[in-house]
């Protein structure tokens, strides 16, 4: 990502969300991005997909992955990178499953759209990914709708339907925010666990510091829209080198 620039109208002008925004992915690593609510992080985050709710719209810079400026693409090109290359896993899983299917067509319809399964070997391949994701009785929770789940229940379906077809990279945007400290650690382990298997790399959006000590190899941190820090985990826990970081950290 390159100088990224997102906008949302105000009442005067504009008010800027993520403000030349540059960082790199690696494959196979964890980059945190870190600051307090309304920094800009999902924003960011949505905008590396086009995902940006109106009417906010990106009005500079350049994100390149494989060599193509996602920015660039069309809609046919983007929805065919969308969920099999860039997958996202977003902050409320409630708001994010269509409230009148069950989780199974739901997990289904990446894999028959991506991956060319028909609907049976999509049901298939769903049972086996919520069985991978920790949900029991994984078969019958086909069926279930996502009010008939719990929070992390919900959350993990949101997980399956993200790495059902093995993208190359994962943002999980406060993927663990509402959930309690037992599951939250479960999830994340499941991740990792999931980036070691696949060899993807994962964009953490989260404001729990701990979650990101834990989880990522390299820290961003945004403040007011603006990328004011970039290191190492260990260096930023250790050697703070900006104002802001220092009070986050405090």
């Amino acid at each position: 990502m390159r100088d990224l620039v997102t906008v949302f109208p105000a009442t005067r002008g504009v008010v800027v969300a993520a403000n030349h925004v540059s960082f790199d992915l690696r494959p196979g690593e964890t980059m945190g991005l870190v600051g307090e609510s309304g920094c800009g992080k999902s924003v960011t985050c949505r905008s590396l997909l086009r995902l940006v709710p109106e009417p906010g719209e990106i009005i500079g810079g350049s994100v390149v992955f494989e060599g193509r400026d996602l920015l660039q693409l069309s809609t046919r090109e983007l929805r065919s990178l969308r969920g099999q290359q860039i997958s996202m896993i977003f902050q409320d899983p409630l708001a994010s499953l269509n409230p009148v299917y069950p989780v199974g067509d739901q997990i289904g319809e990446p894999l028959r759209i991506h991956r060319k399964m028909s609907r049976r070997q999509a049901r298939e391949e769903a049972v086996r990914l919520l069985d991978h994701v920790g949900i029991p009785s994984a078969r019958r929770r086909l069926d279930s709708y996502p009010h008939e789940l719990s929070g992390g229940m919900r959350q993990r379906v949101m997980i399956a339907i993200a790495i059902s077809c093995r993208p190359k990279i994962l943002l999980a945007d406060e993927a663990t925010t509402a959930l309690d400290v037992t599951i939250q650690d479960q999830i994340l382990s499941l991740l990792l666990e999931l980036q070691r298997e696949n060899g993807m790399a994962i964009l953490l959006v989260s404001h729990d510091l701990g979650v990101i000590a834990q989880a990522c190899d390299r820290v961003t941190v945004m403040y007011a829209g603006y990328v004011v820090e970039q290191a190492s985990t260990p260096a930023v826990f250790a050697r703070p080198r900006h104002p802001y970081t220092l009070a986050l950290l405090k």
